[in-house]
């Protein structure tokens, strides 16, 4: 990479944002680089504070560094096969050594005390290792304090102790060479091929480090992979894009919160979606939109388990929200992994954010929008479940009927929209497409289950939408409906149009539609969201293409019978993924990973994808009928 400089940091101390795997138990998560650097971890949630945080401040945030002392080496990562293992493997003249990291799964209690394990192993010659650990508590605004005991250390600060347990046989106590350096330690670790020895690192202890023996490392190893194994084996995906889905799968099961099963949007904050740029969110919360799509993929790949977990957040949301008719809307359009909805946004100002890329914030002020396509994607993916046999019980379908009876007043807002904009409120399109799907999906329901019900109301809303949207969203001179009345600007979250049913996708309005995107969105099969030039959204400079979106777009290419395009885009855009899999929020112009990383809404759209044109093609193959409609 060419050397160069924002607001007075080097970008080459930065890694690519693509160059990291993901590591967790369940209730929090870690990134590691291609270095085996942690440089993202925050405990004992998603969402709290972090304890390494170099991944937006290289000076400041904190990290967990291993590395061959040997100053020329090539490093390699892959996860062990079926699993969330991490393996970072490094060659030297010397040997060949690996890094071995993962976290032991929690259980669906949560708790402070989680545990990073890092198995150092030396499988050719010799390797000596270098470490250091340098944690940054409460995004590194809380000083802490270094001791050192016989069997590991101790790292306490005002909120949380962090325990670094080493790993160890009595004959080799020298093995490990400590030296603390400003509360901060660095060591040296020399292998021989064939050994193995380690770190545990872990909060809220409950006690001083203490000595773990080699084969107990071992269990935490061999009983992690049969977690995940024996998870993934309980996939029903048999079709032609296996390793993508699979990894897409494990990915968002790293990104579920066990005590709730909330999903969070991705697991870090403040990643750029343009460098140097201030479109630095924090994802680290649950999206009802998001987490809504997350039934599909979960009940698509036969995860019902995790798909009836989200179902009973979503209920709980509706059951507590219900009542509640603030500008805004009785839902949230997004909640903490716990439910809570204290979203309040603040800066890092400390920090100077990835490469330069400030601010970097936490918390999120789009918490507080009014964004109407909420509940048709809540009603949505709540019907997808019922016909499943997850049905709601008579609170849950009175406070849903509370949430009509708002919506049936309030669905002719102008609002912020899918995207979040913060330009002013528009009439969006999607927003009123979504909106139907909330009033027909409520009828279904009602029907289904003999419910009592406001049908006429509901009915008239639904039909009044849809008349609307084909009168007002429908622009005749561009052929094609469009991202809010009164413009003519095109938005990819229109792709959903034949998805969710608004309109069949062979309708010539939609197959014009498709080509207008094509002509305007689409490059190179790398789809926009829109044209911000064109529909100003209140943030300064641009973006890269949407992962989200492309997926869509094979969706919608599928739908609409063009399977060999959706089948090339699907295609080109697998190698945009990083070297074990993963997607990050945008592409940018170079194919380097922009935003969040990793996303799930790109994950899910990845595996929506693969089922619709696998569906689509068997159907071709036999001579059968096109993917099916979720109604």
């Amino acid at each position: 990479m060419s050397h160069r400089r924002r607001k007075g940091c080097e970008m080459d101390e930065y890694p690519l944002i693509e160059n990291h795997g993901l590591i967790g138990d369940l209730q929090t998560a870690a990134l590691v680089s291609t270095d085996a650097t942690i440089d993202w971890f925050c405990c004992p949630r998603f969402d709290s504070p972090s304890i390494f945080g170099a991944l937006l401040d290289r000076r400041k945030g904190g990290h967990f560094t291993l590395r061959p002392a040997s100053g020329t080496y090539t490093s390699k990562q892959l996860y062990h096969p079926d699993t969330a293992v991490l393996v970072t493997r490094f060659m030297t003249e010397a040997g060949t050594g690996e890094v071995v990291d993962f976290m032991p799964v929690t259980g669906a209690t949560a708790t402070d005390r989680h545990r990073l394990v890092r198995m150092l192993r030396c499988v050719r010659g010799s390797m000596t290792f270098e470490g250091e650990i340098a944690p940054r508590f409460d995004y590194g605004r809380q000083p802490h304090e270094l001791h050192l005991t016989e069997h590991g250390v101790l790292f306490t600060s005002k909120d949380m102790d962090l325990a670094v347990h080493a790993v160890r046989e009595p004959r080799d106590e020298r093995l490990l060479n400590i030296t603390p350096d400003d509360n901060d330690l660095r060591f040296t670790l020399t292998l021989r091929a064939g050994q193995q020895r380690g770190l545990v690192m872990e909060s809220a202890p409950g006690g001083p480090p203490r000595e773990v023996p080699v084969a107990e490392f071992g269990q935490l190893f061999d009983d992690t992979v049969r977690f995940w194994r024996s998870w993934l084996g309980r996939s029903t995906y048999a079709g032609r894009w296996r390793e993508a889905v699979e990894r897409s799968a494990v990915t968002l099961k790293l990104m579920t919160y066990a005590p709730t099963g909330a999903l969070v949007a991705a697991p870090t904050a403040g990643l750029p979606e343009q460098l140097g740029g201030e479109r630095n969110w924090d994802y680290r919360f649950t999206w009802i939109r998001d987490a809504s799509f997350s039934v599909y993929a979960l009940l698509g790949l036969g995860f019902r388990e995790e798909a009836t977990a989200f179902i009973s957040w979503l209920h709980d949301r509706v059951k507590e929200e219900a009542g509640q008719t603030g500008g805004t809307g009785p839902l949230n359009i997004m909640y903490r992994v716990d439910g809570s909805s204290d979203l309040a946004e603040e800066t890092l100002d400390h920090w100077e954010g990835y490469g330069g890329s400030a601010p970097v914030r936490i918390g999120n002020g789009a918490a507080g929008q009014l964004q109407l396509d909420i509940y048709g994607e809540a009603f949505d993916s709540i019907y997808f479940a019922h016909q499943h046999g997850m049905h709601l019980d008579h609170r849950g379908w009175t406070a849903l009927h509370t949430l009509l009876d708002w919506l049936v007043e309030n669905w002719d807002r102008p609002g912020e929209g899918l995207w979040e904009t913060r330009g002013g409120r528009k009439d969006f399109t999607y927003g009123r497409v979504m909106s139907w799907v909330a009033f027909d999906r409520a009828v279904r329901i009602a029907y289904d289950d003999g419910r009592p019900a406001a049908r006429g109301r509901w009915l008239e809303a639904r039909d009044a939408i849809y008349r609307q949207v084909f009168s007002r969203g429908w622009d005749p001179k561009k052929q094609a409906f469009v991202q809010h009345y009164g413009d003519d600007v095109l938005d990819s979250s229109l792709l959903r149009m034949p998805t969710v049913g608004f309109i069949m996708p062979d309708d010539p309005m939609w197959k014009s539609t498709l080509d207008a995107m094509e002509r305007e969105l689409v490059s190179d099969s790398l789809v926009y969201r829109y044209n911000p030039e064109a529909s100003p959204d209140g943030l300064r400079g641009s973006e890269g293409t949407f992962s989200l979106c492309t997926f869509m777009y094979v969706d919608a290419l599928a739908r609409a019978g063009r399977t060999d395009l959706a089948r090339l885009v699907l295609e080109k855009m697998l190698t945009y993924a990083n070297h074990l899999g993963l997607y990050s929020e945008e592409i940018g112009l170079t194919g380097r990973q922009l935003g969040n990383f990793p996303q799930a809404f790109t994950h899910l759209a990845l595996i929506d994808a693969a089922i619709t044109l696998d569906t689509r093609l068997n159907g071709e193959r036999g001579g059968g009928a096109p993917a099916s409609r979720r109604l």
